[in-house]
């Protein structure tokens, strides 16, 4: 479903910002925060402080925030070009433009052609396909660990906020995922077969592209985040005043309204702690729940895309001032490929310095 109907209104941010670091905040595409980004959209962005935040507003008036932005940074992760740059930054920058238009026409590509199986096979049953969708959107965040336990078992390097925030974001939709259950989404085999097969080999696809290019792999589950936003909104709209008439299930009220809600937190990377806690009434109340997860979702998954970009919401800057020599520090490059590119680079830098001092 698209967000034609939706209006996004821009107003001013009722959380303060930090300026202190703000290379650790989240870029946005401020047309649609929701909608993954085309090719066509790729385009430099200020380093300024935007404290705004955009609010859908849904054909019965209903509001849910899905937009907050922060400092931003380019779409590449580097400083805007500067006039007089050097001709061969310029065309460095002008390759990876083209490299990141190649990536989100592939994603957007293997997005399209899974949404249009998915609508034929789960055209009138509602929840097996939310089965199938959240047994499929647990996968990207474990495939994420995967890849970042293995670099730091190499020493290469540690990043703990984004290990906290994939594991916050895989048990959400693993609650998501037991919702479903309860509903009976999951009691055909087929769609048990169907959704477990995917998901394996989902899994290897995404620790390949994730090795690769990170930023592809978020990418990639932007589209898919943001898919499954536009799903669950078109089923509110379409059977929420049967679903008010329905209990909510018991998981679902466990998960939402519980004592602990840190991990809960602990996803939604543009929001503060605690600014959110969600009402459990009956089944509408759990699926807009649901709904405002993906949202959440589908913005972390946006900031990734900026290398060393997200910062855990219960992270306290000041905590890393004065790290022990035995910790491992961030590796300033992204996957296999970034690294070996900028590892050439820099020792290609190091041989024009030793030939400047020996002139």
């Amino acid at each position: 479903m698209n967000l034609s109907s939706s209006a996004f209104a821009i107003s001013a941010s009722s959380f303060p910002l930090k300026a202190k670091n703000p290379k650790t905040r989240v870029p946005f595409n401020f047309q649609n925060p929701l909608r993954c980004s085309s090719p066509s959209s790729i385009r430099p962005l200020s380093r300024k402080l935007y404290p705004v935040k955009a609010t859908v507003l849904q054909e019965d008036e209903e509001e849910v925030v899905v937009e907050r932005s922060f400092p931003t940074k380019s779409p590449l992760g580097n400083e805007i070009e500067k006039v007089g740059e050097s001709p061969a930054n310029s065309s460095s920058s002008g390759l990876e433009r083209w490299v990141i238009k190649v990536e989100q026409s592939v994603n957007i590509f293997l997005t399209d052609s899974v949404i249009k199986i998915l609508d034929t096979l789960y055209r009138d049953r509602d929840y097996a396909r939310f089965f199938v969708l959240e047994t499929i959107a647990r996968v990207p965040y474990f495939a994420f660990i995967s890849v970042l336990h293995l670099y730091e078992s190499f020493g290469w390097w540690r990043r703990a906020d984004y290990l906290k925030v994939h594991f916050a974001e895989s048990w959400n939709e693993m609650h998501h995922l037991l919702i479903m259950e309860e509903l009976g989404g999951n009691s055909w085999w087929f769609d048990r077969f169907l959704a477990q097969h995917i998901a394996f080999f989902y899994y290897f696809m995404t620790v390949f592209m994730y090795a690769l290019s990170p930023r592809m792999a978020y990418h990639f589950s932007e589209c898919v985040e943001s898919h499954a936003f536009e799903t669950y909104d078109k089923f509110i709209k379409v059977q929420g005043d049967e679903l008010k008439k329905k209990p909510a299930p018991k998981v679902a009220i466990k998960y939402y309204t519980g004592g602990d809600l840190y991990l809960f937190d602990e996803f939604q990377t543009a929001r503060a702690p605690c600014s959110r806690r969600p009402k459990i009434d009956n089944l509408y109340d759990v699926f807009v729940n649901i709904r405002d997860d993906e949202a959440e979702h589908c913005k972390t998954m946006k900031a990734c895309q900026t290398h060393r970009n997200l910062r855990s919401p219960h992270s306290n800057e000041d905590d890393f001032e004065d790290m022990p020599d035995c910790m491992l520090p961030e590796a300033d490059c992204e996957g296999i490929v970034d690294c070996i590119k900028k590892s050439f680079t820099s020792t290609q830098e190091k041989q024009m310095e030793t030939t400047e001092r020996n002139r």
